[in-house]
């Protein structure tokens, strides 16, 4: 199977399944990693930080960007436009039958159990972002960057914090980027 069909049958698998928008694409994207050359795992932490620095959607954007890792500029538009094709379908359909379906017991159910479902591969991809963009393997051991934890924590806080929830990601995004130049981390 040559690469662009490749691309299309992952990225329209990962558009059906990854409820929940481009957050819940983290768990696929990592599984790509065991299946694909593509990229790694550390790449998907690069993802991460690129999709989540510029405009549209998280999952969009990490679309493109795996596929352009995997087939240059037209690996990242057919990546893209195999994740949207799903959604696209969907919203069809459900346009189409959205006066019964809202309604439906069944149907509301199955919402009631997607959100946790959702919830927990977001929490796992987060974990493995975590373990990935902050804890090295070197030399079969574990390195603990002791001033990468500091700041995650810091950052974490403060996004937190009452009186600095007011402040924009993209301010704490460029925050960390100065940090990392200005201090060579």
């Amino acid at each position: 199977m040559n690469v662009f069909a490749q691309l299309f049958v992952e990225f329209f698998q990962i558009g059906l399944f990854a409820v929940g928008g481009g957050p819940a694409t983290i768990p696929f994207l990592m599984d790509l990693t065991n299946r694909h050359d593509w990229y790694t795992k550390a790449d998907v932490a690069s993802m991460l930080a690129v999709s989540e620095s510029t405009p549209g959607p998280i999952g969009i954007n990490m679309a493109t960007y795996a596929g352009y890792h995997a087939s240059g500029f037209l690996g990242g538009i057919f990546a893209t436009l195999s994740l949207v094709l799903p959604s696209l379908i969907v919203i069809i359909l459900i346009a189409k039958l959205l006066q019964n379906f809202d309604k439906n017991p069944y149907v509301q159910a199955a919402f009631r159990m997607i959100r946790p479902a959702v919830t927990g591969l977001i929490a796992a991809a987060v974990l493995t972002i975590f373990q990935t963009a902050l804890f090295t393997a070197e030399d079969g051991g574990i390195q603990i960057p002791i001033p990468q934890l500091i700041l995650c924590a810091v950052f974490f806080a403060g996004m937190n914090w009452k009186k600095l929830k007011k402040i924009h990601p993209f301010f704490w995004l460029l925050a960390g980027a100065l940090i990392g130049i200005v201090f060579q981390m």
